[in-house]
């Protein structure tokens, strides 16, 4: 802005861009003072950086527990083997007629469950068994696992 005196030998042309250029600075700091008071608009603002920042953290820690899910069952699966490695001939032999008794009675008990059992019981049923079909792998290696060192405990020691 220009001294008080300057006004006076101001010309006409000279004092309307001075009024235009103060009405510009006045609009200017009028708006930000709006901004600064808009609580709703700072409150948006504010919500969408923290979903933001929510939805990385999120994808983060899911990529995390992937990779750790993964380091896990690999884990499982190395010490099954490591287990049954170990596991001497007969006990592996034992384990494997047990397995094959247990199939046979798995089957024969299906055989009576279809013949039995109404159609809403089997199907409640089927829906029960579904996550365990899911994770066949995973359960089908803790139960010959558990077998296995079952086994292994009941023999006499040499």
């Amino acid at each position: 802005m220009t001294q008080p005196h300057d006004e006076q030998n101001a010309s006409p042309q000279e004092l309307r861009e001075q009024v235009e250029r103060s009405r510009e600075e006045l609009g200017q700091t009028v708006q930000a003072l709006t901004g600064r008071t808009d609580v709703k608009s700072r409150a948006q603002e504010k919500a969408t950086e923290v979903r933001r920042q929510a939805t990385a953290r999120a994808g983060r820690l899911k990529e995390q527990a992937g990779h750790r899910s993964g380091e896990l069952k690999a884990k499982a699966t190395d010490l099954a083997h490591h287990a049954q490695e170990r596991v001497p001939a007969p006990v592996k032999d034992k384990a494997s007629h047990t397995a094959e008794q247990a199939r046979a009675k798995a089957a024969q008990a299906s055989h009576v469950w279809e013949e039995k059992a109404s159609a809403q019981v089997r199907q409640k049923t089927a829906e029960g068994a579904r996550p365990a079909r899911e994770h066949r792998s995973l359960l089908l290696a803790a139960a010959g696992t558990a077998v296995i060192v079952w086994l292994a405990a009941r023999s006499p020691k040499r």
